[in-house]
């Protein structure tokens, strides 16, 4: 492989990290007594992978860091939106809001009030505490808070717990879409991004089974079905909290699944691609500062938040939305979930043609084209509750096939 200038490479399937001692490449040298490899930086030869050996490694890691990471987001997302759920049960009218009031919308916007604030401190502190302690603390704090919402008497308290719910969750997308990046080179990284993105579209679908199976709860204890919805996802994310503390990743120095060679070699192969790894890079205020500098981040942002907008009015209103068209709450959740479904193989795919070409922009413009349609077709005066529902199939799948492709 030119790109690491190495000297020989191996050509069969032996490990080349049986031994640190052969790790070691020119100007490398192996301490035993801090059990690694000293190198001279990039373009030095730490380990000899040939091009089998690099895959097998690439998959390991594929492994342990995409479900796991995948899952987690999974579970914030259900979390953050499974108020739309409950919503279709009546907890609006449960708290006392009076109808056509904006209390269900001033809830969802309070979400985003401290999440939008806290998103890049939270990076620097998972940065200091390491992944494996930062992301699970968060998802811990998320999963009480999203029982509390089970538990809110009136729509006072329900506007501060997705108050602090916004604040707990904050870390979630940007500390693992950076974790993504710390392991992968870029023209890598847009599968694994796409696929850990559409975990949404996943949890959308989860949460709309889970709901539909919770209507059975309806009563029980005294409580209305809405509220064991908000309970039992809570605790659901509470339990994994507890397991992802001993299997989220670290970064490539720090994990404990990767031999020494291993290690390095992957670390190698990021710094040529993009720089120093996360270890390496100290983030200050300046650094902060000079992304806003960057106009490229500045307009990624703005075509971010023209997708972002409609995809969370998605999530929020697609329960209710489809109860319009006489459907019983139960039959609404039900339906919640081919949409969702739908846009998960749709951006997979696009993630797949979009890496295979290296191009995005075309791909972006077919999927927005996409959700444009399926918002036209719901704004269509005349047209039949069957057609509008498939128009939500065209909303979902554009929508959240864009947001990794621009993301990425």
């Amino acid at each position: 492989m030119g790109y690491l200038h190495r000297e020989k490479e191996y050509q069969n399937d032996s490990d080349p990290s049986d031994s640190p001692e052969r790790a070691a490449g020119y100007g490398n040298t192996y301490d035993p007594g801090f059990n690694r490899i000293t190198g001279t930086g990039v373009g030095v030869p730490i380990a000899s992978f040939n091009k089998a050996q690099e895959r097998r490694l690439m998959a390991k890691v594929d492994l342990r860091l995409i479900p796991v990471l995948s899952v987690l987001y999974l579970l914030a997302f259900i979390d953050r939106t499974n108020i739309a759920n409950a919503a279709v049960y009546g907890f609006t009218t449960d708290l006392g809001t009076p109808k056509g009031s904006n209390d269900y919308n001033t809830a969802l916007t309070l979400f985003f009030v401290l999440y939008i604030l806290f998103e890049i401190p939270s990076n620097i502190i998972l940065k200091r505490l390491k992944p494996h302690v930062w992301l699970p603390m968060c998802m811990m704090a998320f999963g009480i808070l999203t029982v509390c919402q089970g538990l809110v008497s009136s729509i006072g308290g329900l506007y501060a717990v997705r108050l602090f719910l916004g604040l707990a969750e904050a870390g979630m997308f940007p500390g693992c879409f950076y974790l993504i990046g710390m392991w992968y080179k870029r023209s890598e990284a847009q599968k694994r991004f796409s696929f850990f993105f559409s975990s949404t579209s996943l949890a959308g679908a989860f949460s709309g089974l889970l709901a539909a199976a919770l209507s059975h709860m309806d009563g029980l204890g005294g409580y209305r079905a809405w509220r064991w919805i908000f309970i039992i996802e809570g605790l659901l994310t509470c339990v994994c909290a507890a397991f992802f503390f001993f299997i989220v990743p670290n970064f490539p120095e720090d994990a404990k699944f990767l031999s020494i060679a291993e290690k390095e070699f992957i670390k190698q192969r990021v710094a040529e691609d993009q720089g120093k790894s996360a270890i390496e890079r100290r983030i200050g205020f300046s650094d902060v500062v000079n992304v806003f500098k960057d106009y490229k981040i500045i307009v990624g942002g703005f075509m971010y938040f023209g997708l972002i907008v409609p995809a969370y009015s998605y999530a929020f209103f697609a329960p209710l939305i489809i109860s319009g068209f006489n459907y019983s709450p139960v039959q609404t959740q039900l339906y919640s979930v081919p949409p969702w479904a739908a846009a998960f193989g749709f951006a997979m795919f696009m993630a797949f043609l979009s890496d295979l070409a290296q191009h995005r922009f075309t791909f972006i413009l077919i999927a927005i084209s996409a959700s444009i349609s399926g918002f036209a077709i719901q704004l269509a005066p005349g047209l039949s509750d069957k057609i509008k529902y498939g128009g939500l199939f065209l909303v979902a799948a554009g929508t959240y096939a864009a947001m990794p492709l621009i993301g990425e």
